[in-house]
């Protein structure tokens, strides 16, 4: 009987000490109730309860957490239906409000991102719903922080995730896009066409340029060239009179050196008439002064003759 009583109060223990201790994993936070009515907050580590007293009413993960928002169907400023998926992601900030200032925070999040959308959507047209996926994310991520302040949730950030026009839009958008880019194809082959043709013309521009540079080179070393055969030519002409001038003087010194006068040099200049009038082909014609001058040379010339017999 004793046995019996001890497992049972063994059983009592065990279970008190179930009831009483608690432990908070990291991220976590409980919130204890008294009585009903609540009393503290479990922290992350051991915790001791008074059994059957205090009561854990729900635990709440302080990380940051997501909730996907259904895609929902909206209506654009030019009617047009579209339908846009979010995505939210928020934190838990005060455990307590978030217990007892909403039911279901998660759920009100949603209807409030949904209501927003709405609203937002409404006041856009297609093209600008289109490109304005910051726009609409900021415009529901500063609805959501007015709403969930008093809920202590915290909203980290709203994603767009898609925005899907109807099919004969999405058509017509496909058909834009693809005209969009034959056009832009077409213009960029346009460009390039005509940068071709720019590169072309300044190349030959370029080429007709440095021929001509070639040329007139040419023409300038060619003209340089003359005038610098034409100096030396000149030069050598000069060089050559100069030359027989010189071999001149020296013959006629030589002649005065030797005595001889004009009237021998005369005679000398006869007999080489003499010798060119030999020819039956040549005929001289001497002046009268030049016969005078013949007569005395004659004379000097028997003269002569007869001192060297």
């Amino acid at each position: 009987m004793g046995i019996i009583v001890a497992i049972i109060l063994l059983v009592i223990v065990i279970v008190f000490v179930a009831l009483s201790v608690k432990i908070v994993p990291q991220q976590r936070i409980g919130v204890v109730e008294r009585l009903g009515k609540f009393n503290r907050l479990l922290t992350p580590g051991v915790n001791i309860l008074i059994p059957i007293i205090d009561h854990v009413r729900t635990y709440h993960d302080l990380r940051i957490q997501q909730a996907n928002v259904p895609p929902q169907t909206v209506i654009t400023k030019d009617n047009v239906q579209v339908k846009i998926d979010t995505i939210i992601f928020y934190q838990v900030t005060g455990p307590e409000q978030a217990t007892y200032g909403i039911s279901d925070y998660v759920y009100g999040v949603r209807n409030i991102s949904t209501a927003t959308m709405r609203q937002i959507i409404g006041k856009m047209e297609l093209d600008e719903t289109l490109s304005g996926r910051e726009k609409i994310s900021s415009d529901i991520r500063i609805a959501l922080d007015e709403a969930t302040e008093k809920w202590g949730v915290r909203i980290e950030r709203v994603e767009v995730i898609d925005i899907q026009p109807p099919v004969d839009i999405q058509d017509a958008m496909d058909k834009q896009m693809k005209a969009e880019r034959s056009k832009r194809a077409m213009v960029l082959d346009a460009e390039a066409a005509k940068q071709d043709m720019i590169l072309r013309a300044e190349g030959d521009k370029q080429s007709k340029i440095l021929k001509a540079e070639g040329d007139k080179e040419a023409r300038i070393r060619q003209a340089e060239g003359q005038r610098h055969a034409q100096e030396l030519e000149a030069l050598g002409e000069a060089k050559a009179i100069q030359s027989i001038a010189e071999a001149e003087k020296s013959r006629i010194e030589l002649i005065r050196s030797a005595g001889l006068d004009d009237n021998i040099l005369t005679y000398r200049s006869l007999e080489a008439l003499a010798e060119i009038a030999k020819g039956p082909a040549n005929k001289i014609f001497i002046p009268t002064r030049a016969v005078d001058t013949l007569g005395s040379i004659g004379a000097m010339g028997e003269m002569l003759r007869a001192s060297k017999e």
